[in-house]
């Protein structure tokens, strides 16, 4: 071989070598793709000796679109936008050259667009992710042109290159949007060692736990599984370690300050590309709204059990207790309706505005309530004065029934049994005593009222259950009824 030969080969070599170093700088130092793809145009430009190039990518939906060219025109782009001689992810695709467009296989139509351009030879290189095809890149040459073999080998060394440089950037991009998905989660996301000790502890693992990640990195992941719940850890691993999944499922995990939260946890092996498993993750979230949601709806199932069971005692006593004294099948069950609807106007006040466990039934609305049919809009009959004070809630139901039993002997026999009659009722309240006055003028003792029926008894009961006592008198003006009831019969005073 000749001295100018070798020395030729040799200076192409170096230059050869030079350029590939300063593209594989330069996309170890890009910070993007499109700086990947500008070095890469640069290198094929001058290894390849052609003035026109392009690199191509699919789409999201699979179509081969112009990502970076050099010397073509957009009416070229656009007429061959989208072709391309592989599908997306075509395995091990293998490069394509033609050296003269005229002479090839492809349609007039297509030859007509490249030979407008000014092209008459050009090359397909593939650009592979995991062998897979994820695009190419274009060299062109005006003039019939055969690829040599250098020119080819030269070709398949950048395509890796920049194949490399995609895998890296989509790498980073997918590595930068997980760890910006676990840094913002807001359930606990930590990562173990097959030996049980955290890896990792993001900002959900300190809001959750109380340890920042500091504390809790290189420490053993039972710093936060109570004792009795130990064994929990060692069957997790063991499944890990078979490579097994842990389904979500509900448990108990202990904070920082010793206080224990109800977590749904979800553990799965960590595998390296090669398929060994190096540790787990686990994703806890705080189950603490949604268990305190179950415990209320349970201890609200349990309250209106006992309510359910209590209205039907209290209704099997009045039928009991007025059977005594009723003379027809027709009295016994207009007077049990009578009283079964007095309960359930009370029984709509406790469930009126606020929250479940919030009665709003004061003294004078569950009075207003329970007089409202008797009481007329142009001519009222009825007056309700004094302290208003909310009742506790089982004190409604035998306030109802006793401020009912009055109402209804004021119908029958008392001042609202007449056009002139009225009823005033007054409450005071002097620490836990509730005192109530019921008067009724316009009326007489009448002569024919019994004393020991069923009213009678019911209202002695109730008064009686109240903790307190009542004087009944009648005046020259009316009856006059007094109580002082001494139950705990108030909740908190209405603001």
């Amino acid at each position: 071989m000749a001295d100018s030969t070798r020395r030729r080969l040799l200076t192409r070599g170096l230059f050869q070598q030079r350029t590939f170093f300063e593209l594989t700088d330069r996309l170890y130092r890009g910070h993007s793709l499109s700086d990947a793809y500008e070095a890469t145009l640069d290198a094929i430009r001058e290894l390849l000796g052609c003035e026109r190039a392009s690199i191509l990518r699919f789409d999201s939906k699979g179509v081969m679109r112009f990502v970076a060219w050099r010397e073509l025109s957009q009416a070229y782009r656009q007429a061959v936008d989208g072709h391309s001689p592989w599908r997306p992810g075509t395995r091990d695709p293998e490069p394509i050259y033609v050296s003269d467009i005229a002479q090839s296989g492809e349609s007039e139509e297509l030859k007509q667009v490249v030979l407008g351009e000014g092209i008459q030879a050009l090359a397909f290189i593939p650009l592979t992710f995991n062998r897979a095809t994820i695009g190419k890149f274009m060299v062109y040459h005006a003039a019939p042109h055969e690829f040599t073999d250098e020119e080819r080998e030269i070709a398949l060394t950048l395509a890796r290159q920049l194949s490399f440089a995609i895998e890296r950037e989509t790498a980073d991009l997918a590595g930068s949007r997980l760890a910006a998905l676990i840094d913002s989660s807001e359930d606990a996301i930590v990562s173990k060692n097959l030996d049980g000790i955290i890896q990792s502890w993001n900002p959900g693992a300190e809001r959750l736990f109380g340890y920042s990640a500091p504390e809790a990195i290189d420490k053993p992941i039972t710093i936060v599984i109570p004792d009795d719940r130990l064994d929990e850890e060692t069957s997790i691993l063991a499944r890990i370690r078979k490579g097994e999944r842990v389904e979500p499922y509900e448990t108990v995990r202990r904070r920082k300050d010793g206080s224990l939260v109800h977590v749904s946890l979800a553990v799965s092996p960590i595998v390296d590309p090669q398929g060994m498993i190096l540790g787990a993750s686990k994703i806890a979230r705080d189950m603490t709204t949604q268990h305190l949601a179950h415990e209320r709806q349970q201890l609200l199932l349990r309250e209106m059990n006992h309510r359910v069971k209590n209205l039907f005692a209290v209704t099997s006593s009045l039928i009991s207790l007025n059977s005594r004294s009723a003379t027809s099948v027709r009295e016994l069950a207009a007077s049990v309706t009578e009283r079964l609807t007095a309960l359930g106007r009370a029984h709509a006040l406790t469930m009126s505005g606020g929250e479940a466990g919030e009665h709003s039934a004061s003294l004078h609305s569950l009075t207003e309530a329970l007089l409202a049919p008797y009481n007329e809009r142009e001519k009222p009959r009825v007056s309700i004065s004094g302290d208003d004070m909310r009742l506790a809630a089982k004190a409604i139901t035998p306030m109802a029934l006793l401020l009912h039993e009055f109402a209804t002997n004021a119908a029958k026999y008392g001042a609202l049994s007449n056009d002139a009659g009225r009823v005033e009722i007054g409450f005071s309240v002097e620490g836990d005593v509730v005192k109530v006055v019921w008067s009724e003028t316009g009326v007489s003792q009448p002569a024919d009222k019994p004393d020991n029926g069923f009213g009678s008894l019911l209202v002695q009961a109730t008064v009686t259950q109240l903790g307190g006592r009542m004087d009944r008198e009648w005046t020259t003006e009316g009856l006059r009824i007094s109580l002082d009831l001494s139950g705990p019969l108030l909740a908190p005073p209405v603001d």
